[in-house]
């Protein structure tokens, strides 16, 4: 007896120094925590349960049979996140690269079947040098069983990639199957071929930060959602990110008790809109006053900034907000800004939570990059994402809502269950100088017949009360009252039963 569980200490000491003291050291030197280290930080103290502790690997080729580590390179279990059990598997860079076997996939697939059947969460921190060759196909397979398993948990369990180092080749693909990816500066990096293949094929000279960097996946190619300065940060802020989030899609979002009150009035935002209608505002503004506390997590902050989204709390509930961004591209919706706010709606309506919508949306962004991008179709997603939700839905109209854009913009035909406006609102197919230069074409030239043309048709058209008469807005409402008609209407909606027809799923505009 004895024995054994001397011999069971010295796996699990094995087990727990990964890939030895050198490594360890290494890793640290690169200002890296451990996957260890980072699984005691996301975790309330001593919550978190391990599995497969004594796994390795099954490979007798190119003398893996003599090299073999217990946990073969990811440490996985499950744990409380701020008193919630929550999955996860974190690779460990010092047990050969991180690289992914098919025991080290076995080991991600077991924990997430789990967290299927209990309706948990599954984080992923990602740092991995890829498939591992030794295995050849054996690891390609691997990554497969891990593909399917992302797509058959997505829109059931709420799943997040935090990539903490490398992530390259086929190991990107995970990630992109979730619901959101957070990076690491400086230190983590993902792309499907690297900067020698890229070299060597397209004679491109560009490093690993430039090709994949957080930098880039955050602001260029809208990959990621957020970075962080470093693991601490990171790691920090996923517990904060989780706690917007239900266990499951059968949950409704989590409720955290608050101090501010829902009545609360804000007497700052009678001024916010601007008496020029050309001049912009910082929506940002609107959202912090509006919402519980101030407290509001943006999601792609440094991408396709004419749109806002990210999540916050009304009444201690989360929801989901969706916001033009007048002080970027004057709030036009365009390619990536429409892509950005489709993929968050869809988010929200997976997992029961309301979306707030704040339009001032001039139009869709003419020209001929976005009409070579596919700009039809890439507007189409937001339009589909909105019109299929049916979770609540809440829009306050602000100031312009033009043309096919107030349409997209979670409008009354969209379902929308409470639409409301400023008195500043002009909602109407365009702006009014554009509608009376094609209206009233032969007096272009005459600038008094134009600009009294121009005047004529903002007091007829450009304003709340055309929609409203038509029951499209359904109460024109004061800016200050802005937080308690919104908290008021959610309060209503908290009960909301609504079913899409029976279908397989939609071909929605891919």
């Amino acid at each position: 007896m004895h024995k054994i569980i001397r011999q069971l200490e010295e796996k699990r000491e094995g087990a727990r120094m990964g890939g030895g003291k050198r490594r360890i050291d290494a890793q640290h030197s690169k200002g890296k925590l451990t996957a260890r280290e980072r699984i005691d930080m996301l975790f309330d103290k001593d919550s978190f349960e391990e599995w497969d502790m004594f796994m390795e690997h099954r490979c007798t080729d190119f003398g893996m049979d003599e090299d073999s580590i217990p946990g073969d390179g990811v440490v996985t279990g499950y744990g409380n996140i701020n008193g919630r059990q929550v999955f996860v598997f974190s690779q460990d860079f010092t047990v050969f690269g991180g690289s992914l076997s098919a025991s080290h996939a076995q080991k991600i697939c077991k924990i997430m079947d789990q967290a299927m059947k209990v309706g948990a969460p599954v984080i992923g921190l990602n740092d991995s040098g890829g498939a591992r060759i030794q295995e050849g196909v054996d690891s390609l397979a691997a990554y497969a069983e891990v593909f399917q398993r992302n797509v058959m948990s997505s829109g059931v369990i709420p799943q997040i990639s935090m990539i903490m180092g490398p992530c390259a080749g086929g190991a990107v693909y995970s990630p992109a199957m979730t619901d959101f990816i957070f990076m690491v500066e400086d230190s983590s990096y993902m792309f499907v071929t690297g900067p020698d293949v890229v070299k060597t094929v397209t004679h491109e000279e560009v490093t690993h930060e430039e090709l994949g960097g957080a930098s880039t996946h955050t602001s260029k190619s809208g990959v990621a959602d957020k970075s962080f300065e470093n693991d601490v940060d990171a790691l920090l802020f996923l517990r904060r990110f989780i706690d917007f989030l239900p266990s499951n899609n059968e949950e409704k979002p989590p409720v955290r008790e608050t101090p501010d009150e829902p009545t609360r009035m804000e007497m700052s935002l009678d001024t916010l809109i601007p008496d020029n209608p050309n001049k912009p505002y910082d929506m940002m503004e609107l959202i912090k006053k509006v919402v519980d506390e101030g407290d509001f997590f943006e999601i792609q902050p440094n991408y396709a900034g004419n749109i806002i989204i990210g999540f916050a709390r009304m009444e201690g509930s989360t929801v989901g907000i969706v916001a033009n961004q007048p002080m970027v591209l004057a709030g036009c919706l365009d390619i990536n800004s429409s892509i950005k706010a489709a993929r968050f709606v869809r988010f929200c309506d997976c997992f029961n939570i309301p979306i707030v919508t704040l339009v001032d949306v001039p139009g869709f962004m003419p020209g001929t990059s976005q009409e070579y991008g596919g700009i039809i179709k890439h507007g189409a997603k937001l339009l589909y994402a909105f019109a299929e939700a049916t979770v609540p839905k809440v829009t306050v109209i602000t100031r312009k809502a033009y043309g096919g854009a107030y349409d997209v913009m979670s409008s009354k035909h969209l379902r929308g269950d409470v639409n409301y406006a400023w008195p500043t609102a002009e909602i109407a197919v365009m702006g009014p100088k554009g509608a009376v230069e094609i209206i009233f074409r032969k007096d272009i030239g005459d600038e008094k017949k134009i600009a009294e043309r121009t005047e004529e048709y903002r007091e007829r058209f450009a304003n709340p009360f055309v929609a409203g008469s038509r029951g499209f807005i359904d109460d024109v409402i004061m800016p200050h009252n802005t937080r308690a008609r919104i908290c008021k209407s959610l309060r209503m909606l908290s009960n909301k039963y609504l079913e899409n027809p029976w279908k397989k799923h939609g071909n929605m505009p891919l």
